[in-house]
């Protein structure tokens, strides 16, 4: 029996029509043939009552069942005003439904954009949204508090960062979500007959039959919470409605930007996963809680995908996976004193490394072994501070690693990377990138296919090391690279893009697409993916630290230019405003947002409370289960499957978070292709091309004509797209700039700078004859030279052109233009004793012979192909029909044709 896995796709467009006594929420599947009705109850004053008939409709019987419910509650005919049914709102999907100390509210997206495409799966990002009150003026209650707590919630600003998508699962990582399309066909049957009560459709095992015993399962698996941030918010309708209402978000980042090889589209997608666990701002989240979640967690990944191709089973996909977050201790930092940098405090005493083993446990769970943390805190200072988190995170991964087996210990890497940037002698990205390749090699990556013909002929030597697990079908990541500074924000922004840009050159590489798995700075790809991780860098920045990055990676390879100096003084300054002034208010709306907070009347309120500790911390409020053994710390279902992560091993646990489904062949939800390209419906440009993403060809390669268009090629830092530019004004501008820059101080140290706790950018001032790591040297020019500028604004003939028309050809091309001119004649039924080659170059003129099997194929004439009998018989079948002349029907296109109208209007 063939059988195929899909994804399921869920509804997209949601209606609120309303009636005085009830909202009815009526949702649509992309293509608005199928369509489920939600009624609200708005006569229960604090009492959510939702009902689901758990019915699919067509189009036709929801008009006709709104219909119904219009006319039956209109007033009598005469009577002035009328109270049937009239349309609240439209919207994309429910966010979730809350409540204060009064009735309930429903969350909707009223606006949304396309942010990213990932194999035909569309990811949108949140533009909009609105907060209905769902109880009538006649039952609500009013509560004097309702509007402040209300107030608090929308801070909470939905249009910044948050991200969903209606088939493809935001909270796993592409691994996890193409591991579950692996699956034996044999395990997943038995998961069908549970979801069999969902079915209403009298023709399933009909259809299946007619098709020739083909089936398909759709499958969709639950949402990893931890990375989910509606998750509160939707589970009082959890257990009530279908899962088709169920749309998570998620918070962090995502930008997707194309790469042009030769005109070959590869999109390089990168999303970043905020927990919502032990969430909140810079200085009120430090460390970890008692259940091992950390601060500031995001998970990063990194998706290569050849965009030529958008299918998941038939396409190429990669992906690499890393994980930024707090040093797992209990520690703090007292902001009470107003200093920039506060001291740094160990809270509890944890000889044992319980919160640590805690946080690892639920790494080797999720991402399987090796883990590596790399920590970049400062480890020699004159005042203990940042050490003091080093020397601790030290002594509990030691505690750690003596229990577990050898090969799947913790791997430490401690680098002072602050150090290192102060030094004159000291390459910090050179360093940086010997770290990024050894830690590629131990976790690997993931690929979709197996490693290509050529790798096998010509392998690298890089390639044979490579780690990871190799399976028929491609490679998998096996472990996680944890990266983390005192913040986890620049020095780490500027780690995880070294590490990045290592895992990009491998995946370019597993995919056919460089000879050698290696990639340059200063290339239109690396200068491409340089921009995403700055973006995504300064989104993570501004969620947890209220400013952009400070410090950049120009910064650390020491050619950012004079004026980004006054830009990092602002942005420290605005750091520093956000932490003092605004932190605080944030923090509750996050708390407040998450569920962490519940309102109760009678208890104090949110904004009473002297510190928000105890929410956090649930063993502060009662007591917690037995906890774990001080020796055998891990889970040990987890510990028996390494170094595969046990999320993605297929066992009993893991079957029952998935939802399996059997589908006909031509079902609209795990049909991709219909979803994608909505065939039966008028299309328009704007709609079908509405994701405008940095293309690597438009705004990074060099507009001269001349120049080899590979992405992979070194290019000067003034030969970017970006920095050619067209009018006089902005090209006198640029080369202004480089001439400033030339004769600007070098950047200050950071003592000097920043008074941030980030201590990122430290960078002494550089003697004359130290080593630089300036890409291009700047020769100064001074007023004299006035005359050179104004000629380097013309550009060359030959630079546009290639060629310097006003001089002669040389013999040599001469020589080849005869040739081609007589590669053009032979091609003309002439004479060939009439041809009279040019004396100059007679010997170098080429006899042709024809090979072709054609005896008449050139450029003016080809021999007509044969055509089979099959083709045959189909033209003219197809004539025969324009003349009303049809064909009797087979078995098969009857069936095709049924299976159409089911689907279509049944």
């Amino acid at each position: 029996q063939k059988l195929e896995l899909q994804p399921l796709l869920f509804s997209v467009s949601r209606l609120l029509d309303r009636f005085y006594f009830r909202y009815f929420l009526v949702g649509s599947n992309n293509a608005e043939t199928k369509y489920r009705v939600l009624k609200i109850d708005r006569t229960e004053p604090k009492d959510l009552v939702i009902i689901d008939d758990r019915h699919v409709y067509t189009q036709q019987e929801v008009r006709e069942l709104l219909g119904r419910l219009d006319l039956g509650n209109r007033t009598k005919m005469g009577q002035k005003g009328s109270s049937g049914l009239f349309r609240a709102v439209s919207a994309f999907g429910v966010v979730g439904f809350v409540r204060f100390l009064e009735g309930y509210y429903i969350v909707l997206i009223t606006k949304r954009r396309k942010m990213a495409d990932i194999g035909g799966h569309a990811i949108y990002k949140v533009e909009d949204t609105n907060m209905i009150y769902i109880p009538n003026d006649s039952v609500r209650v009013t509560h004097p508090d309702e509007a402040r707590y209300l107030r608090i919630f929308q801070n909470v600003d939905l249009s910044s960062n948050f991200y969903f998508s209606y088939s493809y699962d935001l909270s796993h990582s592409l691994q996890y979500n193409l591991t579950v399309l692996r699956m034996p066909l044999e395990m997943l049957k038995s998961e069908t007959t549970q979801n069999r009560q969902e079915s209403f459709d009298i023709f399933e095992d009909e259809g299946l039959i007619t098709q020739g015993g083909s089936g398909v399962f759709g499958i969709c698996s639950e949402p990893y919470m931890k990375y989910v941030w509606n998750g509160e918010l939707l589970d009082i309708i959890k257990s009530t409605v279908h899962r088709d209402w169920l749309l998570y978000i998620i918070h962090g980042f995502c930008g997707q930007s194309k790469l042009l090889i030769y005109g070959r589209p590869v999109y390089v997608t990168l999303i970043a996963r905020r927990s919502s666990k032990f969430a909140g701002t810079r200085f009120l989240k430090r460390g970890a809680n008692c259940e091992g979640d950390v601060a500031n967690e995001v998970e990063t990944e990194q998706i290569l995908c050849d965009a030529s191709v958008m299918s998941f089973t038939a396409g190429s996909y990669s992906s690499y996976v890393q994980v930024r977050g707090s040093v797992p201790l209990y520690w703090s930092q007292d902001i009470s004193t107003m200093m920039p940098k506060p001291p740094i405090t160990l809270d509890q005493a944890d000889p044992f490394a319980h919160v640590a083993a805690l946080h690892f446990d639920q790494m080797f769970q999720r991402f399987g072994s090796p883990i590596i943390i790399l920590n970049l805190v400062k480890e020699r200072e004159k005042r203990k501070h940042e050490r003091i988190l080093s020397e601790e995170l030290v002594a509990a991964v030691t505690y750690l690693n003596q229990f577990l087996p050898p090969e799947h210990t913790i791997v430490y890497i401690p680098w002072d990377m602050a150090k290192y940037t102060k030094s004159k002698l000291c390459n910090v990205l050179d360093r940086l990138n010997v770290i990024a390749e050894s830690v590629v090699k131990k976790t690997g990556f993931f690929v979709n296919r197996p490693d290509s013909y050529c790798s096998i002929l010509r392998p690298d030597e890089k390639w044979n090391e490579l780690g990871g697990c190799v399976i028929p079908t491609g490679r998998l990541q096996t472990g996680i690279l944890r990266t983390n500074c005192v913040d986890c924000l620049d020095r780490t922004n500027t780690a995880q893009f070294m590490v990045g840009k290592c895992a990009l050159a491998y995946q370019l590489y597993s995919l056919g697409l460089i000879d050698k798995p290696n990639l340059q700075f200063d290339t239109d790809a690396v200068r491409l993916f340089e921009e995403l991780y700055e973006d995504h860098g300064d989104t993570l920045s501004l969620q947890y630290g209220g400013s952009q990055l400070v410090h950049r990676v120009k910064t650390y390879r020491k050619i950012a230019p004079w004026t980004q100096h006054s830009k990092d003084i602002m942005q420290t300054l605005s750091r520093y405003y956000s932490n003092a002034f605004s932190d605080a208010d944030r923090q509750d709306s996050i708390n407040l947002f998450l569920g962490v907070f519940h309102p109760t009347e009678g208890k104090p309120h949110l904004w009473e409370l002297p510190t928000d500790f105890y929410l956090h911390h649930k063993n502060t409020m009662r007591l917690l289960p037995t906890r774990r053994s001080y020796t055998y710390w891990w889970t040990p279902e987890v510990i028996k499957h390494l170094p595969l992560p046990y999320d993605e091993v297929i066992c009993a646990a893991n079957l029952k978070k998935l939802i399996v489904k059997k589908f006909h062949k031509y079902e609209e939800e795990i049909d991709i292709h219909n979803e994608f390209f909505r065939p039966y419906e008028l299309s328009s440009f704007d709609d079908t091309f509405c994701l405008a993403m940095t293309s690597s060809a438009r705004d990074f390669m060099p507009k001269t004509v001349g120049i080899d268009p590979s992405p992979f090629t070194v290019r000067k830092p003034d030969e970017t797209g970006k920095s050619v530019l067209g009018n006089k004004s902005n090209r006198e501008e640029a080369v202004l700039q480089r001439k400033t820059a030339a004769s600007a101080p070098p950047p200050p140290s950071e003592e000097a700078v920043s008074s941030s706790s980030e201590d990122d950018s430290g960078t002494d001032r550089e003697e004359e004859g130290s080593v630089s790591q300036r890409s291009t040297p700047v020769k100064m020019t001074d007023a004299g030279d006035s005359a050179k500028v104004t000629e380097n604004v013309v550009q060359p003939m030959k630079e546009l052109y290639g060629i310097n028309l006003s001089d002669g050809l040389s013999e040599e091309d001469f020589s080849i233009y005869s040739r081609f001119v007589q590669l053009g004649q032979s091609q003309h039924k002439q004479d060939k004793n009439s041809q009279q080659p040019c004396s100059k170059c007679s010997d170098g003129v080429i006899k042709l012979t024809p090979i072709s099997a054609f005896s008449q194929d050139n450029i003016y004439e080809v021999q007509p192909p044969r055509v089979d009998r099959k083709s045959t018989e189909i033209f003219q079948a197809h004539i025969q029909a324009s003349q009303g002349i049809m064909q009797p029907l087979g078995k098969e296109d009857s069936s095709m044709y049924r299976e159409y109208i089911r689907n279509r209007y049944l």
